[in-house]
């Protein structure tokens, strides 16, 4: 394996996908904002999610890259408790899980264990 490959999957490995769905999407833009604090991250802080039209239930998704963390969040409230799901290299997932616990009250409700990637569903409660 070359080194360019080796250093693409090094950098993929250090990116969490998190979907947020069943929420609202003042609720959804709170967790990423949390998140943005944290982490840099594919979504613009002015790129919102917000409700489409259409017969299932919305899901919003952003992508952060855990390599080098920023600041930790504050206390983040919900209107109620949000699900998210996080997918990445297992090291990734849990700095983005510790990276949420200072700001939402985060239990573990399910995970898949993959060979290199991991998908874990959190349930985020207001701190």
């Amino acid at each position: 394996m070359d080194s360019a490959h080796q250093e693409t999957q090094a950098e993929h490995a250090q990116e969490v996908t998190v979907e947020c769905s069943g929420c609202r999407p003042e609720d959804a833009a709170a967790i990423f904002g949390a998140l943005r604090t944290s982490f840099a991250s594919d979504r613009e802080a002015d790129d919102v999610p917000h409700e489409t039209a259409g017969a299932g239930p919305s899901v919003w998704t952003a992508t952060f890259e855990v390599k080098r963390p920023r600041d930790m969040p504050g206390p983040t409230q919900l209107s109620a408790p949000c699900t998210i799901s996080l997918q990445g290299g297992y090291q990734a997932v849990d700095e983005l899980r510790k990276a949420l616990l200072p700001a939402f009250v985060v239990s573990v409700a399910g995970t898949a264990a993959g060979d290199q990637e991991e998908e874990v569903q959190l349930r985020l409660e207001s701190r």
